[in-house]
């Protein structure tokens, strides 16, 4: 009888719960770390979370920016205007309704958030390799049935 989900022994459980601990805190130390070498050494790893949630062509108001990155709207006004100072970030009046303003990336932020969407699709490239397309369907499963975990709970 083949087992599902439900019932995997507890091993995977504890063997997978501490690989993801690693990789957090991995993927986390690897951002900083090619922060620090590269050209974008004045910026956080939340500062470039948060120019990649601004998006490449979209623009934002800074509360839907502060709810997509779980920040207060004090702590997002914050941000915003180290962005700004530092030239990733610029705000623009809304064409129709000038009372709204909203936020777009600069040259410099889209330079950064290409730059980190490359990374992201390295780590992408690394994770797949090697397996064959059931497998990268089992995989793509697991990290959907963990992405909606992580959002249910983000609801509480």
């Amino acid at each position: 009888m083949k087992k599902n989900s439900e019932t995997a022994p507890a091993v995977h459980y504890r063997t997978a719960s501490q690989t993801l601990i690693d990789l957090l805190a991995n993927a986390v130390w690897v951002e900083e770390c090619a922060l620090k070498r590269g050209p974008f050494a004045a910026l956080t790893v939340r500062d470039v979370h948060t120019i990649y949630a601004i998006s490449m062509y979209e623009e934002k108001t800074a509360s839907q920016l502060a709810r997509m990155v779980h920040l207060s709207p004090s702590a997002m006004t914050t941000a915003i205007d180290r962005l700004v100072q530092k030239g990733y970030v610029e705000r623009r009046r809304s064409k129709s309704d000038r009372r709204v303003v909203k936020l777009g990336l600069t040259h410099q932020g889209r330079i950064l958030y290409r730059a980190h969407q490359a990374f992201h699709l390295k780590m992408t490239q690394a994770m797949f390799h090697g397996f064959s397309d059931d497998a990268a369907g089992i995989l793509e499963k697991a990290l959907d049935n963990l992405k909606n975990y992580l959002q249910d709970l983000l609801k509480e």
